[in-house]
C-alpha cells in the first residue's frame, strides 16, 4: 500500500512576520556562541596573547596548564566541589520536602489548604535581602559560623528553605493534573495512601521533578548574594563567591588565561545540564499544563 506525503504549505505572511523575531534571536545566539567560544579560546591562551589581542591565534600552543593551575593553585576544586555538595543535598531534600507537601495540598482538601498555598506563593514574592540580615544576626547569636561543618550544614538548610515555596507550587500543578484513578484502583488493592504516593504517584510526576530539580540545581549552583554573607571562608565558599574573589585577586596576580579556565570550569555544569537535558526541562515546563 503506498504511503502518501503530505506536504505542509509554508505560509509566507505568517513567516514574514515571525521574520524580526527569528533574526532577533538569531543575532542572540550568535552574540552568545562568539562570547563563549572567545573566553573557552583564551583558557587555552596565555595573558599576553590575550592582550595583545591574540587569544584566538594560539601563536605559543594549546595551554592545558592553565586548567591544572585554576584547579589546584587558585582552589577552584574546592569552590566546585562545595558548590556541588550544596546543589546535590539541597536539590535532593528539596524534592523530599516540597513533592509531598504539593501532593497533599493538591489532593487533600482541609480547613488551610487554600491559605498555605496562599502563603507560598506570597514567599515568592519576599526578596531574599529582606531576611538575610536578621538571619545573619540569629546566626551569629547561635555561634553557627564557626566551624565548617555548621556552616555547610546551615548552607544547605538556607537553601532548601528559600527554595521550597517556588518548588512546592512549581509540583502542584503536576500532581493535581494527575489522574485520580491511579489512586482509586491502589485503594481498591489495598494500598494504603503514603505508599500510593512513593510508588505510583511520584512515579507520574517525574518530569515536573526532574525539571525542577534542574532549576533547583542552577540557581543554587550561581547562587551568589547568601554565600556571600554567610560562607565568609575559602573553605566553604562556592564557586560564584569563590569566582568573584579571583577576579579580585587578578589585580596583584594578572593571570587572566587561569581566570578564564576557571570561567569555563564553573561554567560547565549548567552548560552539561541545558545540552544533555534540554529536551526534559521543555517536556517538564509544558507538561504542567496539561491535563492528564
Amino acid at each position: 500500500m503506498a504511503v502518501r506525503r503530505v506536504r505542509r504549505r509554508i505560509n509566507l505572511k505568517k513567516e514574514a512576520r515571525l521574520l524580526p523575531g527569528y533574526l532577533t534571536l538569531s543575532l542572540w545566539v550568535l552574540f552568545t556562541f562568539v562570547l563563549i567560544g572567545w573566553i573557552f579560546a583564551a583558557s587555552f591562551s596565555t595573558t599576553r596573547d590575550i592582550f595583545r589581542g591574540n587569544a584566538l591565534v594560539f601563536s605559543t600552543g594549546l595551554h592545558f596548564e592553565n586548567y591544572v593551575k585554576a584547579w589546584v593553585s587558585q582552589n577552584v576544586s574546592t569552590f566546585f566541589i562545595n558548590s556541588l555538595g550544596y546543589a546535590s543535598v539541597s536539590t535532593l531534600l528539596l524534592v523530599l520536602v516540597a513533592a509531598p507537601a504539593s501532593y497533599a495540598l493538591s489532593r487533600f482538601r482541609f480547613f488551610l489548604n487554600r491559605p498555605i498555598q496562599s502563603g507560598f506563593v506570597a514567599a515568592m514574592g519576599i526578596p531574599v535581602v529582606m531576611i538575610i540580615l536578621p538571619l545573619f544576626g540569629l546566626v551569629t547569636q547561635l555561634q553557627l559560623l564557626r566551624q565548617d561543618l555548621t556552616v555547610r550544614a546551615l548552607m544547605v538548610f538556607l537553601y532548601v528553605g528559600i527554595n521550597i515555596p517556588y518548588t512546592t507550587i512549581f509540583l502542584l500543578s503536576f500532581f493535581s493534573n494527575l489522574s485520580h484513578s491511579y489512586e482509586e484502583a491502589a485503594a481498591i488493592d489495598g494500598c494504603p495512601p503514603v505508599r500510593t504516593f512513593w510508588k505510583i504517584m511520584m512515579p507520574l510526576a517525574q518530569p515536573g521533578i526532574v525539571t525542577v530539580s534542574i532549576f533547583n540545581f542552577i540557581n543554587i549552583w550561581n547562587e551568589y548574594f547568601i554565600s556571600l554573607i554567610f560562607a565568609n571562608d575559602d573553605r566553604t565558599r562556592p564557586v560564584a563567591v569563590g569566582l568573584y574573589s579571583m577576579i579580585n585577586s587578578m589585580k596583584y596576580t594578572g593571570d587572566w588565561a587561569g581566570m578564564f579556565a576557571a570561567v569555563i570550569i564553573v561554567f560547565l555544569p549548567t552548560f552539561v545540564l541545558y545540552v544533555f537535558l534540554s529536551e526534559r526541562i521543555i517536556a517538564g515546563v509544558t507538561g504542567g499544563g496539561v491535563k492528564g
